[in-house]
């Protein structure tokens, strides 16, 4: 009995894969695997469209800072200090501008620190330091944001290259190159003549232009030609901190372009609620063509310095030279005169990408 129904078995079995195998049709299964798979891509692509903007920009700086400073309990020790910046921008008009900067840096040196090119020290950890944003009102800008200078929108008239950071200004910090408290408005205007006129107030968002906080205020006017320009600010700085006293601040700073160097000036005024008024100064030469590099000097008060009080300046030399598009090597020295002076020297490479 077993081959007789081997015999029909056989028969059988062949007959249903012979309807098995003529069912499936190739060409059909992948056309519809395929047409499956461009489904989901579509699905995708619609939701990575939608998750980030194609206006959306990223910029990158990084610095590190190889120095030593000759200073008493310093030990003119050699450092290595760093700071990144991340920049992302976004527009939605093709007027405003959405930004967003992320520091991240750890400085420990004494020419790191504050008294030489004050790098942003993090601990290492990333850092909202600006969060911004900017649109066109009428023939106006105006900037609103947390934790971004009032200055922010100012021309200024400074064209000196600075190596440490007070110098940054032209000695203007308080006024031309007036900061923060917190969140800021501002908002400039330029005219066609060259002229231009712009002002903000920032305060601890706690409390926004209230006494019991932090505010600051400020207005510039100024004026920009081929080789000169010219600026002048007005600020008040209200603090709440014990101990710390109120102040208004004047400050004008300029530059002449001449053929072979630029020269920068600035002088700033300061007037304490209580206390006595104090000035401070700034002048310096830019070398725009020295070999493949610039070269910049400039000395100032290291601060505003009331009448009679011994007065204390600041030093500096520094000569820049471009590897590359995305890479300079700065070399520079400064002296700080503050009772016992310091003489720093640091060799700081940029990459920008």
């Amino acid at each position: 009995m077993a081959p007789a129904t081997l015999g029909l078995l056989a028969p059988m079995s062949a007959s249903a894969n012979e309807v098995t195998i003529n069912d499936f049709n190739a060409a059909e299964e992948i056309a519809v695997t395929n047409s499956r798979v461009d489904g989901l891509e579509a699905r995708f692509n619609d939701l990575e469209a939608g998750s980030f903007s194609e206006t959306t920009t990223a910029s990158f700086g990084v610095d590190f800072l190889v120095g030593a400073v000759d200073k008493t309990g310093a030990n003119e020790k050699v450092t290595f200090d760093y700071q990144m910046g991340i920049g992302l921008e976004t527009s939605f008009t093709g007027e405003d501008s959405l930004s967003a900067t992320i520091d991240i840096g750890e400085t420990g040196s004494v020419v790191g620190g504050a008294d030489g090119l004050n790098f942003d020290s993090t601990t290492n950890a990333l850092n909202l330091d600006g969060l911004t944003y900017s649109f066109p009102l009428g023939g106006a800008t105006v900037l609103v944001g947390d934790n971004t200078d009032v200055s922010a929108v100012y021309t200024g008239a400074c064209a000196y290259n600075a190596f440490t950071d007070y110098m940054g200004n032209c000695g203007t910090g308080n006024s031309v190159g007036l900061g923060n408290k917190g969140v800021t408005a501002a908002m400039s205007y330029a005219f066609d003549n060259g002229f231009s006129l712009a002002g903000g107030i920032s305060s601890t968002p706690t409390g926004i232009a209230t006494k019991v906080e932090d505010d600051v205020f400020g207005i510039e006017a100024a004026y920009t030609a081929d080789s000169w320009g010219l600026a002048v600010a007005y600020s008040d700085v209200e603090s709440s901190a014990s101990g710390t006293t109120d102040a208004t601040y004047w400050g004008i700073n300029g530059m002449y372009a001449f053929d072979f160097a630029t020269l920068s000036v600035g002088i700033e005024s300061e007037d304490p609620a209580s206390g006595s008024t104090a000035e401070g100064f700034f002048v310096g030469l830019s070398f725009p063509e020295v070999g493949a590099g610039s070269f910049d000097i400039g000395m100032g008060t290291t601060g505003n310095f009331a009448d009679g009080a011994t007065e204390y300046y600041m030093y500096e030399a520094s000569y820049s030279y471009p590897i590359n598009d995305g890479m300079t090597v700065t070399p520079g020295i400064y002296i700080k005169e503050a009772g016992t002076d310091t003489t720093g020297f640091a060799v700081k490479t940029s990459f920008s990408f």
